[in-house]
């Protein structure tokens, strides 16, 4: 599931600017589905990989759970190609506006303050420049809690698990110590499964039902986002918080039925490609979104539909190209993802007025 819902979070990062805001309804039915596939459908990625996560790291339980093992390995899989890819992406916006290329497109780091250098690069307060990566910090933070989550579900799984649903879903809250709520929530969801042995097969045969659900539920949501957008009242946030958190559950019950087909067999097999994606496509879809504002085309859906024709196989070839030409390299990037998964895929385990980027 790891490659369907990181492609899925790309839709979310695909920019737009005020001009071409989906709530304008310049495009009817396209604007209607571009909120449907960003605001609601899509929004499952997010809580649905931080559950795999959780879920990875205790179902061998807490007796063969090692801490400091446990910190050592994650800081070389998740700290450090958070790190390298934000910093990376940070230099070349330096340089790029240092040449007058990007203004109006990317935070300026040639005239911010430490404190905001310090959350652009380390993602301390608020998103960092490669805004998707901000999952990576949340993970990092809460691998970092694991053992005090692990003691709290042990002891008071229900208490525990309700009270980070409610930090969860309520709008307009901060945590401070994570930037996205729903990921401690879903993070903790994961260790309750692995914790408590639950079968992840157990929904199978409702499977047609749960993904109809959520996609009904999705529209729902979307149509309206889409009549009360941009500024939404607090109980379609608190609609939107839900359907995101219990959405996951549909999008995991998609992949009793994806696993049975052909296209499904090759997704399981994807391995690190999975990782490059979700690091990589914020850059690019950047740069295609200033090269697009130099064009001076002004249709919309031939950008949003464009940038996905060419971001994925540009993404497939740099992963390919650096896996050959430099291993150790790749190896470094993608966490050390490069070994073959041979589980069984059902346990095979994210500015300025001229660019608004729907930062999820």
């Amino acid at each position: 599931m790891r490659i369907v819902l990181i492609s899925g979070i790309v839709f979310v990062h695909i920019p737009f600017d005020a001009a071409n805001s989906a709530f304008n309804g310049t495009y009817g039915i396209f604007d209607w589905f571009r909120v449907f596939l960003t605001e609601a459908l899509f929004r499952v990625g997010v809580p649905c990989l931080s559950a795999i996560s959780g879920y990875l790291l205790f179902r061998s339980g807490l007796e063969s759970f090692s801490y400091l093992k446990t910190v050592r390995t994650k800081s070389q899989t998740v700290l450090l190609p958070f790190l390298l890819w934000n910093s990376a992406f940070f230099l070349a916006i330096v340089v790029a506006l240092g040449f007058g290329l990007g203004n109006g497109y990317v935070p300026d780091p040639w005239h911010a303050t430490a404190r905001d250098l310090m959350t652009q690069l380390f993602a301390t307060e608020d998103f960092p420049v490669n805004v998707p990566l901000y999952f990576l910090r949340d993970l990092f933070v809460c691998i970092l809690l694991s053992p005090l989550l692990a003691w709290l579900i042990r002891r008071v799984p229900l208490l525990t698990l309700s009270v980070l649903l409610v930090l969860a879903l309520v709008p307009e809250l901060s945590l401070y110590i994570v930037l996205k709520r729903s990921i401690l929530f879903s993070f903790s969801l994961g260790i309750y499964i692995g914790l408590y042995k639950i079968d992840l097969k157990a929904l199978d045969r409702y499977a047609p039902v749960g993904v109809a659900l959520l996609l009904a539920s999705s529209a729902l949501l979307a149509t309206i986002i889409y009549l009360t957008g941009p500024s939404m009242p607090d109980w379609v946030q608190l609609f939107r918080n839900t359907l995101a958190i219990v959405g996951a559950l549909g999008f995991w019950l998609l992949s009793a039925l994806l696993i049975k087909t052909q296209i499904g067999q090759r997704l399981s097999k994807t391995g690190s490609l999975s990782f490059w994606i979700f690091c990589a496509h914020y850059p690019l879809l950047l740069f295609l979104w200033i090269v697009w504002g130099k064009g001076g085309v002004s249709v919309y859906p031939l950008f949003f539909l464009g940038s996905l024709a060419l971001l994925f196989p540009v993404l497939a070839v740099s992963n390919n190209l650096c896996r050959t030409i430099a291993p150790r390299l790749y190896a470094t990037l993608t966490g050390g993802r490069t070994k073959k998964r041979t589980e069984a895929p059902a346990t095979a385990a994210t500015i300025s007025s001229e660019f608004i980027s729907q930062r999820r």
